[in-house]
Parts: structure tokens; C-alpha cells; sequence
């Protein structure tokens, strides 16, 4: 019997700093599978760490080369957050209803520091630890050369305001630093002259890039940024964290809308015959990894700590498998996301 193809998809990877940890998991089940082919990845900020990740990995050694060059990754992260991270894993948290006291105390200071200082104060070297961790995970030199998928990371055009997207043969450790900085955290990405900030503003992640260089109609993506909460945010930190989402949401929302206008312009028959092969059928589906990270703190997504992260991981992958059971008999043939209702 003839072995089926593997179905190509295209991967969206949202940002969402440490919580970026359950992507991780999501594209490990999914590299696992071995009846999928990635044709291109949209990455911001988190998501544009693992894009490149995952890119590199399946450059240099496949799907079993991208596995371990995320295992890689995020290994680094968490050695290096030992001695950068603000918040820190506690094992007797659990204990006492979650995260401990001690780490919501040094995180309001953080938070606090970060707010009355800005980044060219407190860190007039520029100095960003994810700078090493990318340049011992990724030779960037090689991946400028990767002809396996698409890479587009998203970052913000301080001065324009508009999102830049940088694609396989630009990417960089800088191109990475850029579509993840937050600029209360880290001085703006110079990169040919241009100043960049944080991808998720503008987009998170794009994924327009799939529209036009894509060979594939599918687009998953992996979600971070909750987009529905059952319940009014009432402390400052919860009220800046439901901001954030819901800010970091937007871009991607607006640009699903505009997937809806166009499926309802072809389903209606709205369009004439001669107008209606000039638009490609884009496909949706959606891994809702987010609905694992709504009873997290804004804190966790500082958390690097090894026992935090494989846990992400793990949920990660438990989500992916269960998505892939309900939903890959969907790809290539349907959205498994209805978009009419989601936005009607």
C-alpha cells in the first residue's frame, strides 16, 4: 500500500515570554506526528524564538533535528534564568495554593523598577541575556540558508509604528532580539538603521506572509495570549495583564476577520466568476493552548525554572495530541475553526 504524502501546514506561533514554553510542547507532538510537513512559520516575540528553533532543527537534521534544537533551547533558557530571571521556581509553592508569596513580592518590585526606570537607565550596556541563548542554540549563518520552510518573524518599527517582517534569509539573533523585546524590558533593536520593538504589537503573529509566499492554504495557529476570560481583572497586575492580552490579541484577530470577509465573500457568491480565483480559500485552524495558561500569574511568564517549563511542555503536548485527533482529518480539505461564528 502506498504511503500517503504528509499534508503541508503552515505554523503561527504567538509570543507570551515564558508561557512560550507550551508552543514548545504543541510543535514537539506535532514534529512527532510524522504525517504533517511544515511549509512556512510566522513567529513573534516568544513564538519568533521557537520559529527559529524549530527552522534551524529542521535545516540541519529534520523533524528529530527540530525536536532537539528546541529541547536544546529551552534548556538554555532555563540555565541562564538561574542567575537573569526575576521570579523563581519554588518547590514548596504547591503547598500554599500555588505560586509563593515571595515571588509575587519580587515581581511587584520588578514590575516597579521597570515602570519608573526605563531600560537606558537601568541597562545603559544594553546587555540581554537572550542574546546568548540564541547565538549557543542557533548558527543564524546557517539557518539564513534553510530551503526545508519559510520563516517570517514579526517585529515593531518604533518611529512608523508598523510591523516589519523579516524573513529566512534576513533572520539574525538581532532579528529574534528585536521581535521580542518589550520595551520596558530591553532598549529598542537596531537593525540597518531601523529601532524595533516587541512583534506582538502590531502582530502576534502576522500571518498575512502565508497569503502570498505559502504554498499551503493551511495556517494552525498555536495560541498564548487568552482571548476570553470569564472574570473581571481586579488587582492592578491582573488588570495590566487582561491589557496586554487583549492588546497582543488584536492584530491577530483583525487579520482572522479579514480571513472571515473573504470566505464570506466566495460562500455568499458575492463575487464574480473572473474575480473569484484571484482569492486563495486560507484555511484556519487553531491549537487553543491558551485555555492551559488562564490561571497562570503575569509573574509566570518570567519563570524559567526546568520543573515550570517541562510542565508547559507537557501540557503543550497533550493539547496537540488531543487537536490532532479531533482535527487533522480537517487539513487540506477545511477551516477546523468557524470563523462566522467567532466573529457574528
Amino acid at each position: 500500500m502506498k504511503k500517503k504524502s504528509p499534508r503541508k501546514i503552515n505554523l503561527a506561533f504567538q509570543g507570551g515570554g515564558s508561557h512560550g514554553a507550551v508552543t514548545w510542547g504543541v510543535a514537539d507532538r506535532l514534529l512527532e506526528d510524522g504525517h504533517l510537513q511544515i511549509d512556512a512559520i510566522s513567529g513573534t516575540s516568544a513564538g519568533a524564538v521557537n520559529a527559529a528553533a524549530v527552522a534551524y532543527g529542521l535545516h540541519i537534521g529534520g523533524c528529530d533535528g527540530a525536536k532537539e534544537s528546541l529541547d536544546q533551547l529551552w534548556r538554555t533558557i532555563s540555565e541562564k534564568g538561574k542567575i537573569f530571571s526575576p521570579v523563581r521556581g519554588n518547590p514548596f509553592a504547591s503547598l500554599f495554593g500555588g505560586e509563593d508569596y515571595m515571588n509575587a513580592v519580587t515581581y511587584q518590585m520588578f514590575d516597579a523598577m521597570t515602570r519608573t526606570f526605563s531600560p537606558y537607565q537601568l541597562n545603559p550596556l544594553g546587555f540581554n541575556p537572550l542574546r546568548e541563548v540564541l547565538e549557543e542554540c542557533i548558527d543564524f549563518e546557517s539557518l539564513r540558508h534553510c530551503d526545508v520552510t519559510k520563516l517570517f518573524l514579526s517585529a515593531t518599527n518604533v518611529k512608523s509604528g508598523k510591523v516589519h517582517v523579516f524573513e529566512t534569509g534576513e533572520v539574525s539573533a538581532d532579528v529574534v532580539l528585536a521581535s521580542a523585546c518589550l520595551p520596558f524590558l530591553f532598549q529598542a533593536i537596531e537593525i540597518d538603521g531601523e529601532h524595533y520593538w516587541d512583534g506582538g504589537y502590531m502582530g502576534n503573529p502576522v500571518l498575512f506572509p502565508f497569503f502570498y509566499e505559502a504554498e499551503s492554504q493551511d495556517i494552525v495557529i498555536v495560541h498564548v495570549n487568552p482571548i476570553e476570560r470569564d472574570e473581571v481583572p481586579k488587582t492592578s497586575s491582573e488588570i495590566m495583564n487582561r491589557v496586554n492580552e487583549i492588546s497582543f490579541n488584536s492584530s491577530l484577530m483583525r487579520e482572522l476577520r479579514a480571513v472571515n470577509f473573504v470566505h464570506r465573500l466566495l460562500d455568499d457568491g458575492w463575487l464574480k466568476d473572473e474575480y473569484r480565483d484571484r482569492l486563495r480559500d486560507i484555511r484556519i485552524h487553531s491549537i487553543r493552548s491558551d485555555n492551559a495558561l488562564v490561571d497562570y500569574t503575569i509573574s509566570s511568564k518570567f519563570r524559567t525554572d526546568w520543573t515550570f517549563l517541562t510542565e508547559l511542555r507537557d501540557k503543550g503536548r497533550a493539547i496537540a495530541d488531543e487537536w490532532l485527533g479531533g482535527n487533522f482529518h480537517s487539513i487540506g480539505k477545511k477551516s477546523s475553526v468557524d470563523l462566522k461564528e467567532m466573529f457574528d
